[in-house]
């Protein structure tokens, strides 16, 4: 047997059947010659008491040395106890990232996360994580990878975070499924990007003026009605939004005054109501616009269906309040920081919002400043008169009282006051004129006298009563031979 050289392989002889030449040198290395004029190298070698022959690579791609040098790699890999044939047939079976997020998303999400949080990772799966990952093999993918990926979306901290948390259970899984080594998980070292905590709350105030601005949205006939006790109830309950959207009668234990919930973030879970929550629910149920066969408490414009989208009716409401920076969730912690005013402790406030654990209420320990402060007070009031310390507070003057506004009925945030409206088409027909005439009026500076909130043109009863009986006494504006008149 000849050693294999480059005029060696340039000169074999093509014949009908392939055939191989072996090298004298390096046992098993070999080249392969078919009848189509096709040189190849390979590495033919013993394990497990059966002769197994693996591929090096075309002659012409490779040199002859570089075939050779291959060869002694993966001989020595096979002296070591390795089978590099196998772990070749292994290589190309490995699954993509592509089929890893598949599979993480139908064995985990789908069967340990709940229907929203299965779609958010779904969103994330299908807009940032399968773009980028979806051509590396699930056992290439280094921290490298990983970080670059994370530091792309450094403009989006909180989806990062999020996604960066994701790859990390893929990872978990893979090696529990055998598609990596052990503790190879790429995530391990990477930061999350630092997460503003964001804390608003309703003051007193501001409390008030979104009561008076959603008392004065009942009274629209075309407003979303769902949508303000929606808000009602959120604010009153201190529920998340999901449990209010997706309230059922059938939920409510009216002889306990309980709200079951049979599925929440955290289980099943009873919320404890008051009696402005009762008398709240009473006043939806009793509620003409309410469909009567809506099993939903919170009813959607699709018969048997809730409401499923309120953040358009939302942003109307608190810009008519002046709360624009107000969150629908802000509602919840807001719910949180009334109970610590009145002094109750934040286990109970756990209980109150359905927190699983402690540290998710430990956030709003710094709200009770002023119940620890009069405590402290009285604490300190009573040791105070034992050892002769003066426990008198100072008197501060009193505030200056302000008259009352002749606006008091004014809605916060707007010059309209809260009458019972009706819409362009009902204030045409109460006057007995076309609709299109009121647009008309309208353009023309004329009519009765209307109100504007946002894009909504509203009349009110005593506007209209007042125009009727302008017409009736002939003293209304300057009369306009071409303009007509109520009832023509």
């Amino acid at each position: 047997m000849p050693k294999l050289t480059k005029s060696l392989v340039e000169k074999a002889d093509i014949r009908e059947k392939r055939y191989l030449i072996f090298d004298e040198q390096l046992p098993g290395f070999c080249l392969c010659v078919s009848p189509n004029g096709r040189k190849h190298y390979y590495l033919q070698y013993m394990k497990n008491k059966r002769v197994k022959r693996m591929t090096i690579g075309m002659h012409g791609i490779l040199t002859t040395e570089e075939a050779r040098d291959q060869a002694i790699k993966l001989l020595a890999e096979v002296k070591s106890g390795g089978d590099p044939q196998k772990v070749a047939q292994d290589k190309k079976k490995e699954p993509y990232m592509d089929e890893l997020c598949d599979r993480y998303m139908d064995e985990h999400v789908a069967m340990h996360c709940k229907e929203s949080t299965a779609a958010g990772y779904a969103w994330l799966m299908k807009k940032f994580i399968k773009p980028y990952f979806r051509d590396m093999k699930v056992s290439e993918v280094t921290r490298a990878d990983v970080a670059a990926f994370h530091h792309k979306m450094r403009s989006s901290p909180y989806n990062a975070n999020r996604s960066l948390e994701m790859l990390s259970k893929m990872f978990q899984l893979a090696e529990l499924w055998g598609l990596r080594p052990d503790h190879s998980n790429p995530r391990r070292l990477i930061k999350k990007y630092p997460m503003k905590s964001r804390e608003r709350y309703l003051s007193k105030e501001e409390a008030k003026r979104l009561g008076a601005v959603l008392d004065e949205l009942k009274l629209y006939p075309d407003e979303n009605l769902a949508a303000v006790y929606c808000i009602q109830l959120l604010l009153l309950t201190g529920c998340r939004l999901g449990e209010i959207q997706t309230l059922k009668w059938d939920y409510y234990d009216r002889e306990n005054k309980m709200l079951r919930l049979p599925d929440s973030k955290t289980g099943a879970k009873t919320v404890y109501i008051g009696a402005a929550v009762v008398n709240l629910l009473a006043e939806i149920e009793r509620h003409p616009a309410r469909p009567k066969d809506n099993p939903y408490v919170i009813w959607g414009r699709i018969p048997g269906t809730h409401l499923n989208d309120i953040q358009n009716a939302w942003q109307r409401f608190r810009k008519a309040a002046g709360i624009e920076d107000v969150r629908i969730h802000d509602l919840r912690h807001s719910f949180a920081s009334f109970a610590v005013s009145q002094g109750m402790s934040l286990a109970m406030i756990g209980r109150l919002l359905g927190h699983s654990q402690v540290q998710t209420t430990a956030r709003y320990a710094h709200l009770m400043a002023e119940p620890m402060k009069q405590a402290a007070t009285e604490v300190t009031g009573a040791l105070g008169s034992l050892i002769n310390v003066d426990n008198t507070a100072e008197e501060l003057p009193e505030p200056e009282q302000l008259p009352e506004s002749p606006f008091s009925s004014i809605v916060p945030g707007t010059d309209v006051e809260a009458p019972k409206y009706l819409t362009s088409d009902q204030a045409a027909a109460y006057l007995g004129v076309a609709p299109r005439l009121m647009e008309n009026w309208r353009w023309r500076k004329c009519g009765p006298v209307f109100v504007k909130v946002g894009s909504r043109i509203r009349y009110r009863l005593a506007d209209l009563d007042a125009y009727i009986q302008q017409k009736t006494e002939g003293s209304h504006e300057t009369p306009d031979p071409e303009r007509p008149t109520p009832g023509n």
